[in-house]
């Protein structure tokens, strides 16, 4: 019988047991070889992998500090000129202008070759890093959508918050303003009681978030897949992403057929093949992660940032 079988090495056993430690704490070195099979299947080998992950709940939306924190994992990555940077996003959204700084920073970084993965979701402002990038990897069951801001709106009891999509809430302004106009000489009270819910500076805020959104957008299109179009030709084409209408709520998914009639170029993998089987290994770890040791991870093979725990009692709060 061979000795390794027999009689295991001091050497092989302390590797297993730390190799025990870091699946049981999810140490990045365990995601290290995923990253760097990722790398050599992507590109002809050409490429360097980021990933920036986080929890679908509030405490995981996307930020400033994101962007901060993408940009010092990135500055300890070795990322040649012939080589492009791939951002494997899993994101519930959150800041516009936070999204813009992200694609500044991997067009920056990945020396204008910057690529995105979405692994299953990546929505609102996520999205709109993906339309900032030269190619978006997706599978069928991968998710892009809607890029209308959520507008964060407290309830009259004062203590319970939720969010609405910014188009319903102007939507509704509207439609009592009109109603009430219609109403001069008839009976203006019910609707004066629901408009006095509304604050008309809160409400050009609004529209001013869904205009930064939309300007976002085009630029980011503009400036890589949809370059030599007009801004009119590419809200034309971006309408699934704008309009409310083409996808009824916030939270309906656009999948890869409608974001290539948007005009992204978008590389469809099989599930089943051999490239997104390692892009779901790596996943479905992150994404334990996420959910149930912390709120962000963004790492590469060389560096790695975990952000702070969350407590559930935290969320509920």
């Amino acid at each position: 019988m061979p000795q390794s079988l027999e009689q295991p090495t001091p050497n092989r056993h302390a590797a297993t047991y730390r190799h025990v430690l870091e699946e049981t704490q999810q140490g990045h070195v365990i995601r290290v070889p995923i990253y760097q099979e990722l790398e050599k299947a992507l590109y002809g080998g050409k490429c360097r992998i980021v990933t920036f992950f986080a929890a679908f709940h509030p405490f995981g939306l996307l930020d400033d500090e994101d962007a901060d924190m993408l940009e010092e994992v990135l500055q300890n990555t070795t990322i040649d000129d012939d080589q492009n940077l791939v951002l494997v996003i899993s994101s519930p959204g959150g800041s516009a202008v936070a999204a813009e700084r992200i694609v500044n920073i991997c067009r920056t970084y990945g020396h204008g070759h910057f690529s995105v993965i979405v692994p299953k979701m990546a929505k609102s402002a996520a999205t709109m890093v993906c339309l900032g990038a030269k190619q978006v990897h997706m599978s069928h069951t991968s998710e892009l959508g809607p890029i209308d801001p959520q507008i964060l709106i407290r309830e009259p009891d004062n203590r319970s918050t939720r969010y609405l999509a910014a188009h319903e809430i102007l939507e509704s302004y509207s439609e009592l303003m009109t109603k009430a106009n219609r109403s001069l000489r008839g009976r203006l009270e019910p609707y004066l009681q629901q408009l006095q819910r509304f604050d008309a500076r809160d409400i050009r805020a609004i529209r001013s978030a869904q205009e930064l959104s939309e300007s976002i957008a085009v630029n980011c299109l503009q400036d890589e897949a949809l370059a030599g179009k007009t801004k009119t030709e590419i809200k034309a084409k971006l309408k699934p992403f704008l309009k409310p209408r083409y996808t009824t709520v916030h939270e309906r998914p656009i999948y890869h057929a409608m974001a290539t009639r948007c005009g992204l170029s978008v590389e469809v993998h099989d599930v089943r093949s051999p490239v997104w089987r390692i892009v779901w290994k790596l996943y479905v770890r992150l994404s334990h992660i996420v959910r149930s040791h912390t709120t962000k991870v963004i790492e590469t093979t060389d560096d790695s940032f975990v952000s702070k725990v969350v407590a559930a009692e935290e969320i509920e709060a």
